[in-house]
């Protein structure tokens, strides 16, 4: 039974031959000529892809990506203790970095368009999940190039362990001087090369590939280098981990403590901020029409660390300046289609409906009235008696025969509750 299980589960099932596996290992190493080109191609779309926030291009520069070449290598050499590959997986791997990382920033430096957009962004602070994501996609990878039948997986990988966009977006951070983005970037692009090198060695190690004779103690000293390196590298994930978990915690916790104090109590909420890498951290709101009183917003303050919001700011957003450039600012990371093109466009529709009678009844009722007039037009138009300050007039225009005006006028300031009325004739008509 146990034997059956064991057979079931075996790598040894559809494995190719170790020495042909080497062999295509070792050809996918080097980079020179049409491969650099490749990579050179890729790394440009990948850039693209980040500069226009598109997850598609991003993909498809994965895609043909040539990366995981020199890495697989790499984790080979170690498992077989093949030193002359392992020195030349590395060689080669420098070489690619060195060229992505020139070619991307040549890219975003020459870019016009140089906002940090959301793709980008999430290449910039990589933790734990990153470690698991490329140890797994690593060990996936290094399976199916020990089989006969490659099948699916490597497309799969090359999407998954993400190698490019960290270093575009390293790139971005040198062509932009953003050196916080590009030591991030950097941090996630070796935590990628290092666990898929890391994942191929178990794998090697696993299966039995032939491996160099070499003394016990230069064995040893292996293991406990890779060991040394494995908690070097899975350290700062860890902090990273543990520090997104309490941006998430302390989120989490302000939207509860808005929804209770505000939007339970019917405030309509239009603009909210919540950032917490400042210190102290902040918490910004904007309300549709409830304005807040400066003991009020004291007091709610004071309630943030009975929430559990420790070491927080409450700013209520009241100035109405202030509350638009900032629900702009917010509109425009979200939706690049809306500009202030926009905003002047219903700013001439609100001018529009100071200057239009919306009454559709208007027109029927004075004909009815005055059925001798014809051709009637009206509106408010800008009238400046005697000063340089413009007084909106309700003037009426019509041709056809004498009408008492002055009747007019009055029924139209009862019908139009308007102070100021004009009737004109037109003599034209």
């Amino acid at each position: 039974m146990i034997r059956n299980i064991f057979n079931f589960i075996t790598l040894h099932n559809g494995e190719e031959k170790k020495d042909k596996v080497l062999e295509n290992v070792i050809s996918n190493i080097s980079f020179r000529g049409s491969n650099l080109w490749i990579l050179a191609c890729a790394i440009i779309i990948a850039s693209i892809g980040l500069n226009v926030n598109s997850t598609a291009v991003i993909i498809g520069a994965m895609l043909i990506s040539p990366l995981m070449g020199p890495i697989v290598g790499a984790g080979f050499a170690l498992g077989t203790y093949n030193f002359s590959l392992l020195k030349k997986s590395f060689k080669n791997l420098l070489i690619a970095t060195f060229v992505s990382l020139t070619v991307s920033a040549i890219y975003f430096y020459v870019s016009p368009f140089k906002d940090v957009q959301s793709e980008l962004l999430a290449r910039t602070a990589p933790n734990i999940y990153d470690v698991l994501i490329a140890f797994f996609g690593g060990l996936v990878g290094v399976i199916a190039i020990t089989r006969v039948e490659k099948g699916n997986p490597i497309p799969g990988v090359a999407i998954a362990t993400a190698l490019m966009p960290p270093l575009c977006t390293a790139g971005f951070g040198l062509a932009t001087f953003n050196f916080s983005y590009f030591f991030g970037a950097f941090y996630l692009y070796t935590i990628n090369c290092f666990f898929i090198c890391i994942a191929t060695f178990f794998v090697v190690k696993f299966l039995q590939y032939p491996s160099s004779l070499i003394e016990s103690k230069y064995e040893k000293r292996i293991r406990y280098g890779i060991s040394i390196l494995i908690v070097v590298m899975i350290v700062p994930s860890f902090y990273l981990a543990y520090n997104l978990y309490n941006e998430k915690k302390f989120t989490k916790t302000a939207e509860h403590f808005v929804q209770k104090e505000f939007e339970n109590n019917g405030y309509t909420v239009i603009y909210k901020k919540i950032n917490y890498n400042v210190s102290p951290k902040t918490i910004d709101l904007a309300f549709l029409n409830k304005k807040f009183t400066e003991k009020e917003i004291i007091s709610f303050n004071k309630m943030l660390a009975d929430n559990g919001l420790l070491d927080t700011k409450l700013t209520i957003r009241q100035n109405d300046t202030d509350i638009k450039s900032e629900i702009l600012s917010e509109i425009n990371k979200f939706d690049n289609n809306i500009s202030e093109k926009d905003i002047a466009i219903s700013k001439l529709r609100q001018e529009l409906d100071t200057y239009r009678v919306a009454d559709s009844t208007l027109l029927q009722e004075i004909k009815i009235l005055y059925p001798d007039i014809s051709n009637v037009s009206y509106g408010k138009i800008e009238q400046y008696p005697r000063t340089d300050s413009a007084k909106l007039q309700f003037t009426l225009l019509y041709s056809g025969r004498e009408i008492d005006q002055k009747q007019l006028s009055q029924w139209l300031q009862k019908r139009l509750h308007e102070k100021n009325v004009r009737i004109i004739k037109d003599e034209i008509n």
